[in-house]
């Protein structure tokens, strides 16, 4: 064992540990110990996310507490009345969720800041309002989003409520890496915590509700929804209920917080599988649209009912693309209007927006961007208009600065009763927007590297690819390759700057306007393959994109 390891798990081993985690690290043989002490887990955009359990690169109460330590450090360096605006906090149904949630809130109360807790689950959209509502400092937000369930996470929020970007949280992360007895650090247990339930409730489903476009009739759909035992179970059906939607039929056996998700393979609305129960219901009752929100409740996933009384399942660039259409036709705008995607999402909607007169601006991967987007937009006479991206996240409203499956749902719902009176349903809708403006097909390639084993490949077949001049691929021309950690660019033999922030992201794109993309996620432990291509027609388009999956799956798998 590496000697710097091996201080690690000396350091744990002497320590005064909760009994549990003590139990753990006295089972572990040198694999285990490896895997859990041979990293620390990383502090970075999106916070922390881990398995839980003993050890440095783990979630546990004491990463927990030198975390919160670390973001209590930075807040009142950057902030000089921290202590008084305080910070929010909110957490999932996770395993952990609470405690983590408490420790926290103890931790900084003991320094004399206000803390403002929610008493039980609330969805990370509430949250990034909460902390706008109350004018907080900064956030927390105790959650692994729809990562499996021996996973949670610890995501931050700065005074916009919005996920830190890489500069405010690479300050965080030495202010925790400052931070040398994680074992001693103590909270308040009779710490003044404002508990802040209803007072936001109330304020944050009032503004989800101002989002609606068009009076429709509402009671001319059926809707089946699932929480997927997740916080979406804490509102999104009253909510619906509320805004006049008749028949809302969830899905009992997943209106149950459960930090197991026993009714699921995982907690997904992506994938396939986190639709079981949904199509189930929704064929018994002849639902129009299913829809699915992951457990803390920021995504949304659908099926949408085809002509043949089939479900479609819609990717979140087809629902990005069904939304962004309804409102460029329906909601007042001019140039000024902005709407926002990512590097990695579906090219339609620029000509979604070309010819609406909307202005486009794609951002790097990750709804922090797109927040930072919206508060630049404070004080212009510019607009935020609308901001979505591939992973079946989005926002209508910037009063939240994070993905918002209410307002998502919401207007989902608002879409399927408007061409349900004229007859259509949302598949059609897509056809339609597809013969508009051309065979817009994606598709996500999840190759899962876990471990520290998993992370060195992952660096293996990042470097391959930046150190390959690829000209082609599966035989269409690359023009354009697109190096986001370099920050640049090459085209025509022409090396040109690019000037959005660093990020290990490598696109290449092809002369007809389609392209691919790799990037390691930043909260799972596995590489994204993004393809994307606008084909003559769908066959055309379909007949591509798995031509080109093959070939690239060939190359990766390759890298030894």
């Amino acid at each position: 064992m590496d000697k710097k390891i091996q201080l690690k798990i000396d350091e744990w081993k002497q320590a005064n540990l909760e009994p549990s985690l003590k139990k753990e690290l006295d089972s572990m043989d040198e694999k285990a110990l490896y895997d859990a002490f041979g990293a620390d887990i990383s502090f970075g955009t999106a916070g922390l996310r881990g398995i839980i359990g003993v050890g440095t690169n783990r979630m546990n109460i004491y990463i927990v507490k030198k975390t919160t330590l670390g973001f209590f450090n930075y807040m009142v360096k950057r902030y000089p009345d921290a202590l008084e605006r305080g910070v929010a906090i909110a957490y999932d149904c996770r395993r952990k969720s609470k405690e983590f949630a408490r420790a926290s809130a103890e931790v900084l109360s003991s320094f004399g800041m206000k803390v403002y807790l929610f008493s039980d689950l609330r969805p990370t959209p509430e949250l990034s309002f909460a902390v706008r509502s109350l004018k907080c400092v900064g956030g927390i937000m105790i959650t692994a989003s729809h990562n499996p369930p021996q996973y949670n996470g610890y995501k931050v929020y700065d005074d916009a409520g919005c996920q830190l970007i890489p500069e405010y949280a690479d300050m965080v992360t030495k202010e925790i890496e400052n931070v040398k007895d994680m074992f001693n650090i103590q909270g308040s247990k009779n710490a003044e915590i404002k508990i802040i339930d209803k007072e936001i409730d109330d304020k944050y489903l009032s503004q989800v509700k101002s989002i609606a476009v068009n009076d429709v009739k509402k009671d001319n759909i059926k809707i089946v929804y699932t929480p997927l035992h997740g916080t979406g179970l804490v509102h999104m059906e009253h909510l619906l209920k509320d805004c006049g939607y008749k028949y809302v039929y969830p899905v009992k056996e997943q209106m149950v917080a459960d930090s197991e998700f026993s009714t699921l393979k995982l907690p997904n609305p992506e994938e396939p599988s986190a639709f079981e129960l949904s199509l189930k219901l929704g064929k018994e009752i002849d639902a129009d649209i299913l829809i699915a929100t992951d457990p803390d409740a920021d995504r949304m996933g659908i099926a949408a009912k085809d002509n043949n009384g089939e479900y479609q399942l819609l990717t979140g660039n087809q629902t990005g693309a069904i939304l962004l259409n309804y409102l460029a036709l329906n909601k007042k705008h001019d140039k000024n209007s902005y709407v926002y995607n990512t590097i990695v999402t579906s090219n339609i909607a620029k000509a979604i927006c070309e010819k609406h007169n909307l202005t486009l601006v794609q951002t790097l991967t990750g709804f922090k961007y797109i927040g930072e987007q919206a508060a630049l937009l404070e004080g212009t006479n510019k607009s935020f208009f609308f901001g979505y991206e591939e992973s079946y996240g989005c926002v209508v409203s910037p009063f939240v600065r994070d993905k918002d499956s209410f307002q998502a749902t919401l207007l989902l719902c608002e879409v399927a009763s408007y061409y349900k009176e004229r007859g259509k349903t949302l598949v059609n809708v897509l056809d339609e927007i597809y013969e508009e403006y051309g065979y817009y097909l994606e598709d996500v390639e999840n190759i899962a590297l876990a471990g520290l084993e998993g992370s060195e490949k992952i660096k293996r077949i990042m470097a391959h690819f930046q150190n390959s001049d690829f000209k082609e691929m599966a035989g269409k021309k690359i023009i354009r390759i697109e190096d986001y950690d370099k920050s640049v660019a090459k085209e025509n033999e022409k090396l040109e700057p690019i000037t959005l922030p660093k990020s290990l992201v490598l696109r290449y794109i092809f002369s007809d306007g389609g392209y691919f993309a790799l990037r390691p996620s930043g909260t799972e432990p596995k590489l994204k393959i993004y393809i994307a291509i606008c084909g003559k027609n769908k066959k055309d388009a379909q007949e591509f994109i798995e031509k080109l999956r093959k070939e690239l799956l060939t190359i990766v798998n390759n890298i030894k």
